[in-house]
């Protein structure tokens, strides 16, 4: 006697399927796996490309020290004082410090003109120093971060006012974390930066000379931006 091969009946239709039925389950099916299957691969490929971050962020090496060529800011000065109806501040600093830019600048919105020099401590840390003649409040308070005094400081006969941008707590404070500012004649100066209190202060107090033999009066000097750039260039 012949055997008849009947189909299973489906729980859930409560009858066999249907070769229709058969084929569209078996796809669904297929699909699922391909979609199961290129998860798995996204989340490896996701997991490779974190590993090889990891690898570059702590397995290169980078340097500790400034990419920036270091420049004789002193010899700068010199060029520049011919520009500038009032002494220029040049701090003697030890070798361990370098100078990675001196120049004179001119702000753009209301032609304040300044000596500028940036300078690196022994620690790898920034200070800027900038002696501006005839500037404003706006001016200063740009200069500052727009920041507020919180304290005075006297550095070899000079009072420094402190802005210690770093005790607001704030985020963004970019270069001018702490700043001490210090008013001698016509001249304004602010020195800046991200290093310690003490190096800043040192690089104060390496100016006290300056400030103290400042004129009282001096013409302020039409727009300049002769020096020497970041770059090394004479501008």
């Amino acid at each position: 006697m012949a055997k008849t091969t009947e189909k299973p009946i489906v729980a859930e239709l409560g009858r066999p399927e249907t070769p229709s039925e058969t084929a569209a389950r078996k796809a669904e099916q297929s699909r699922l796996y391909r979609d199961r299957k290129t998860l798995r691969n996204l989340l490896y490929a996701l997991l490779v490309s974190v590993a090889l971050v990891g690898v570059i962020v702590f397995a290169v090496p980078r340097p500790e020290q400034s990419l920036l060529e270091p420049i004789d800011y002193r010899s700068v000065a010199v060029s520049a004082q011919s520009s500038m109806p009032i002494p220029l501040a040049v701090p003697d600093l030890p070798d361990t410090w370098e100078s990675n830019a001196a120049e004179l600048r001119t702000s753009s919105a209301d032609q304040v003109v300044s000596w500028y020099v940036g300078l690196i401590t022994p620690s790898n840390e920034y200070v800027g120093l900038t002696q501006a003649i005839g500037s404003n409040p706006s001016w200063l308070s740009e200069q500052v971060g727009r920041g507020l005094a919180s304290g005075t400081v006297e550095l070899d006969g000079v009072e420094w006012t402190v802005y210690d941008n770093r005790a607001t707590g704030g985020t963004d404070l970019g270069n001018v974390e702490y700043a001490l500012t210090a008013e001698s004649g016509a001249t304004t100066y602010i020195v800046f930066g991200t290093a310690s209190e003490a190096e800043i202060a040192e690089v104060a107090t390496a100016i006290a000379g300056n400030v103290l033999e400042q004129p009282a009066v001096a013409e302020v000097p039409l727009g300049s931006t002769s020096g020497t750039s970041t770059d090394g260039t004479t501008e």
